[in-house]
């Protein structure tokens, strides 16, 4: 390839690795370090992936749930024989290893990195088999320092009190928003979940890399049994992100003239066209509506132009799936329709293929690596979110290189978003409101056991309200409440208890 500037980054290794049986995955730090391994063959340099791996001049890893290490990125570079200058140890996030691509990507244009390993993984399955067995695990280099949970913003005391915690429950609030702009009937919506979700089964039956190989109708997903209960409505546990996995994956990325000079073919490199990211705001009830993103449809745009294309020419996706809703609102942020023939994903989607913590993105953005290698050209497209609707990553891939020129956003996307402006949110309410949005959370045993509503208050704020009468809860999934009244009286707690108005 002549004529390329020799500061292009490219992907140039790709692996991943699942632990099916029960509580047999090693440690993290020993996944991490064997699909690193993996990744570097993968490259085919000329030296073997042994040097390639020793070269490093960057190793980063994926914040990582399952155990917490002193030093991960340094122990993991010890584990191959590497000395790089440069060592990451991430924030939380389903956009987050994307982030590190794009910015590992800047780097290497600027020329303060030639060649960086970007490794994640976890073993929550195995630590969740070892804790059933009565014991904790008992790894390597652990953190001597107790840390917290590295949550980019506080708890608000209003979400505390009404436990605005779980994801399933709060991307359910944006599916039923949705559902409400659409004036879409409640049981017809559910139907159109089943049917966006299914095909995400067919495409991890045939991923071997996914936790569950299996093809699953739009009526076994969304119809609640025994073995799948309601979880929060509308989502059943078949339609929630699988977290307990055990699955690692790895990325090498080097400028366009040192994979020249480790000999990598052409064919292996797989070049970042441009990406985006942008925020919403962080509390749920700040959104300014739950019918749409407009921090994920301006990354998308964005990511879209830099990469010269358009969501036509796109042949391949791979839209973040924790819940429909984001693969909802992905659909929509790019204008594609219900109907359009090309599959949402390339792994199956976090309910099927596994959501891994924050390390889904790696796995995401090394199948995409694959099908574009085996389909040169072409144009691939990847998507995340993060926290609770609030974070948003696209990038477009291709084996073709970019143009001369960032393939960043520029600093101004978020500026333009923010003109969007977020709900200012009530602690405490008194009176009557208006539902905006809401959700039914059932128990272990499939019942409703309260209601999650976020509510418009006359003076134009919002409030998180719990409604717990049995029969307005078997009514909100039956009948559409978005819009409609309900009476709010504070506990001593600071709980706004919903009754329907009369």
């Amino acid at each position: 390839m002549s004529g390329i500037d020799p500061r292009t980054p490219c992907i140039i290794g790709v692996a991943q690795r699942t632990w099916r049986q029960p509580g047999a995955a090693p440690e993290p730090l020993t996944m991490w370090a064997e699909v690193a391994r993996a990744a570097a063959d993968d490259a085919g340099a000329r030296a073997g992936g042994s040097a390639l791996l020793a070269g490093l001049d960057s190793v980063q890893v994926v914040y990582c749930q399952s155990w917490p290490y002193d030093d991960p990125s340094a122990r993991l570079a010890g584990e191959l024989s590497a000395a790089p200058g440069h060592l990451r140890y991430s924030g939380i996030g389903g956009t987050t290893p994307q982030q590190l691509v794009g910015t590992t990507a800047g780097a290497i244009q600027a020329g303060d990195l030639s060649l960086a390993l970007i490794a994640g993984g976890e073993a929550l399955a195995t630590v969740r088999q070892i804790k059933k067995a009565g014991d904790r695990p008992t790894w390597s280099f652990r953190d001597p320092v107790k840390r917290p949970f590295p949550f980019e913003a506080p708890f608000i005391d209003t979400e505390i009190a009404h436990e605005v915690f779980q994801a399933w429950l709060t991307f359910a609030l944006f599916d039923i928003g949705r559902r409400a702009h659409l004036g879409v009937a409640p049981a017809a919506y559910r139907d159109a979940i089943g049917a966006r979700m299914a095909p995400l089964t067919d495409v991890a039956a045939t991923n071997p890399h996914a936790w569950f190989r299996r093809v699953r109708t739009a009526a076994e997903l969304t119809t609640p049994t025994a073995e799948n209960r309601m979880v929060g409505y509308p989502y059943t546990k078949e339609l929630v992100a699988v977290m307990d996995v055990d699955m690692a994956a790895a990325l090498v990325l080097a400028s366009h003239q040192q994979a020249d000079a480790l000999g990598v073919a052409p064919d292996r490199r797989v070049y970042l066209r441009g990406w985006a990211y942008a925020t919403d705001p962080v509390y749920v009830a700040e959104h300014h509506d739950f019918s749409s993103s407009p921090a994920m449809r301006a990354a998308a745009s964005e990511a879209l132009r830099l990469a010269g294309t358009d969501i036509d020419e796109v042949a391949h996706l791979d839209l973040y799936s924790c819940f429909a809703a984001s693969l909802a609102y992905a659909q929509d942020a790019v204008g594609l329709r219900s109907d359009d023939p090309r599959p949402l994903t390339v792994t199956g989607g976090l309910p099927y293929a596994g959501g891994p913590g924050s390390n889904y993105l790696t796995h995401s953005i090394a199948a995409m690596v694959e099908r574009l290698r085996a389909d040169p050209g072409t144009t691939g497209l990847v998507s995340g979110v993060g926290m609770h609707m609030t974070k948003h990553v696209w990038a477009a891939y291709s084996t073709e290189p970019p143009a001369a020129g960032p393939v960043a956003a520029a600093p101004g996307l978020q500026a333009e978003v923010d003109q969007v402006r977020s709900r200012a949110i009530t602690d405490v309410a008194r009176g009557d409101a208006t539902i905006a949005t809401y959700s039914v959370v059932h128990g272990r045993d499939g019942a409703p056991e309260w209601a999650l509503l976020v509510c418009d208050l006359p003076d134009g704020s919002r409030c998180y309200a719990r409604g717990t009468d049995l029969d307005l809860l078997v009514d909100l999934e039956v009948d559409e409440w978005v819009g409609r009244s309900v009476h709010l009286t504070p506990t001593d707690a600071k709980v706004n208890l919903a009754t329907p108005v009369t």
